[in-house]
């Protein structure tokens, strides 16, 4: 199994750049409508507009705020220290500052995490892999 999150977005070609730039992720589709994002070939999220229906309907209600209320958009990265430097140069707004999971002690991932806002106001967060904050 592999998951294939989409989350609707207010500009498709926006939120494409900004989470390439940020997760050092590729165009696999591109468009003012859809988007398809992947990493080593491995999709890892798509985008659709609010506003176009396709045979689907409507994804979401852009008018029902906050997006993603509830749902955390969690991306494991190898680079993690790289992406927490680009999320700085972005000027991403930190939800939680980098931070240690857990506290202190062992148990639970061990690993580091930083919790940012994309444009659209989703929760992303950024962690590196398991046992990395031994």
């Amino acid at each position: 199994m592999r998951p294939q999150p989409l989350i609707a977005v207010t500009d498709v070609e926006a939120s494409s750049r900004w989470y390439q730039r940020l997760l050092g992720c590729q165009s696999d589709h591109g468009g003012l409508e859809y988007e398809r994002l992947v990493a080593h070939g491995t999709l890892i999220l798509q985008l659709h507009s609010f506003e176009v229906e396709h045979h689907h309907g409507p994804i979401g209600d852009r008018d029902d705020k906050p997006y993603g209320n509830g749902v955390l958009l969690w991306f494991e990265i190898d680079d993690f220290e790289a992406a927490v430097a680009r999320a700085g140069a972005m000027n991403v707004e930190v939800v939680l500052p980098r931070h240690r999971n857990p506290p202190s002690g062992d148990g639970g991932p061990n690993h580091w995490e930083i919790w940012l806002r994309d444009p659209d106001g989703y929760t992303v967060v950024l962690a590196s892999p398991d046992g990395s904050a031994a």
